[in-house]
This record gives C-alpha cells, sequence and structure tokens, in this order.
C-alpha cells in the first residue's frame, strides 16, 4: 500500500483535511457532514464515511480516471488516522 500525506490546517479541525498521492497527484478532500449536501463539483468523484455516530464527506480535486480503488484505499488511510477503525465507505450519501 503506498504512503500518502496528509494536510490538516492549522485553523481547521482534523476531520477537515486533504489526502495527497505524490505518484498520481490526485487529491482527496475530506471535510465534516455539515458540508457534505453541496453538489459534487463537475468531472470529480464523492464518497462518504460513516464509523458510529460520526459521518464524512470525501471528494476528489483533480480526478483524471483514477482508479477507484486508489481513492477508496486513500479515504481508508486518512481514517486509520483519524482512528475510524469501524468506518465504511459508501458511494452515495447514507442518509
Amino acid at each position: 500500500m503506498s504512503n500518502y500525506m496528509i494536510s490538516i490546517s492549522n485553523a481547521g479541525l482534523p476531520k477537515d483535511g486533504t489526502i495527497h498521492d505524490r505518484r498520481s497527484k490526485l487529491k482527496v478532500k475530506a471535510s465534516g457532514l455539515f458540508r457534505s449536501h453541496l453538489q459534487p463539483r463537475k468531472g470529480e468523484v464523492r464518497f462518504f464515511v460513516t464509523a458510529g455516530n460520526e459521518t464524512l464527506a470525501f471528494e476528489t480535486e483533480g480526478y483524471k480516471r483514477h482508479r477507484q480503488l486508489l481513492i477508496l484505499q486513500m479515504i481508508s488511510r486518512y481514517c486509520i488516522y483519524l482512528g475510524l477503525f469501524e468506518a465504511q465507505i459508501h458511494s452515495t450519501y447514507p442518509g
């Protein structure tokens, strides 16, 4: 499994960050539930994660036919970073 860089702004919450894949230059942005009701930008892919009572939204930035498996690996690594070991990844809003 590849190593990904995770960046979180000083002012932001740990759940609001960006995952970077150095090889493909793909970025996946994470945000809390309150922002997840926005429509994804054209050409980008969105996933949702639930873990207990937590729900996070993930949206790609710079998506150019990347394999879905790469995106899911990046999201999985971010969930492990946050300690969300029982996270479930959904392709649609789990509401």
